[in-house]
């Protein structure tokens, strides 16, 4: 009968290992929900912001600005403004940048969010981990929205300077057919004055013989 002691201890490493990653795996997921849903980690490295709003604080408002209630929009916005100007720092400032980033409302200023988004950046110490993710992530996705609307911008340009060529091209061949149709209307003119001259001649001539 062949042994089956190195198989078995074979198995049973490998079972250990299935079950160490399975765990760490869920670890990662439960982290990644407390995070999602505002709460802190107890990761020890994360930074302890005295009075720093949850994530879901900030997640929460930017849902309802993304709804697309115009008076809501104008209200978070006003609210978001004046907290920044009144208690300036870098959860007002983020708070005023994520909404300012927001796409979707007549306050949205892609431009003006980038140049907040990187000044909040400078200083991460006084950041939550939560705080510093959705700065990056907007950061990340009011640069892209930058770049395409400056493309779409040059696009139209480029389109527009296309249409004005072409009805620039098209309003000189009207000037030119015009010109020549003037010209042509002259020279009728001309010859009808000729013909009618010597039709007078003729007549002349036939009276007095």
């Amino acid at each position: 009968m062949l042994s089956t002691g190195p198989t078995t201890k074979l198995i049973s490493t490998v079972a250990v290992l299935v079950a160490v990653s399975m765990l760490s795996g869920c670890a990662a997921a439960s982290k990644a929900g407390d995070w999602l849903k505002g709460r802190r980690t107890a990761n020890p490295d994360d930074p302890v912001i005295i009075g720093a709003p949850d994530a879901n604080v900030y997640l929460q408002e930017l849902r309802e600005l993304a709804a697309g209630d115009p008076a809501m929009q104008a209200e978070i916005y006003a609210d978001a403004s004046s907290a920044a100007q009144l208690t300036p720092g870098p959860n007002t400032n983020l708070r005023l940048a994520l909404v300012l980033a927001t796409p979707g409302h007549s306050e949205s200023d892609p431009v003006q969010a980038e140049s907040m988004l990187r000044e909040v950046l400078a200083r991460t110490e006084l950041l939550t981990t939560a705080e510093i993710a959705l700065a990056m992530i907007h950061l990340n996705s009011v640069e892209r929205l930058i770049v395409t609307t400056a493309e779409a911008r040059r696009l139209r340009e480029s389109t527009s300077r296309a249409a004005r060529t072409e009805e620039q091209a098209i309003s000189q061949r009207l000037a030119s057919v015009e010109a020549e149709n003037r010209q042509l209307r002259r020279e009728l003119e001309d010859a009808e004055q000729k013909l009618e001259a010597i039709t007078s001649i003729e007549r002349s001539i036939r009276e007095q013989e």
